[in-house]
C-alpha cells in the first residue's frame, strides 16, 4: 500500500526585519495552530520562513492569513 504524504512546505517573505525574541513567538504562535506541523525562519535570512502544514486541513491562503495575524505583509513565495 502506498503511502501519500499530504504535507505541504511553503515559503513566506516577511518584509520586517524581527528580532530573536519576536521570531520565536511567531514560530511558537504558529505551530501551536491546528494543521501545521512546523515554522522556522532560515538561518542567515531571517526574512524567510519555511512552514509545514497539511493540505488536506489548511490551505495555503489560510498560512498567510495566520502569518498576517501575527507580522505585516507577508508574502507567500511559493511550496518548496
Amino acid at each position: 500500500m502506498e503511502v501519500v504524504n499530504h504535507n505541504i512546505e511553503v515559503v513566506v517573505h516577511i518584509p520586517d526585519r524581527l528580532d530573536a525574541t519576536a521570531r520565536s513567538k511567531v514560530v511558537a504562535e504558529l505551530e501551536s495552530r491546528e494543521g501545521i506541523y512546523s515554522a522556522l525562519f532560515c538561518p542567515i535570512r531571517y526574512h524567510l520562513m519555511l512552514i509545514q502544514y497539511e493540505r488536506d486541513r489548511i490551505s495555503s491562503q489560510d498560512v498567510i492569513h495566520l502569518v498576517s495575524e501575527l507580522t505585516p505583509e507577508p508574502r507567500l513565495i511559493g511550496p518548496i
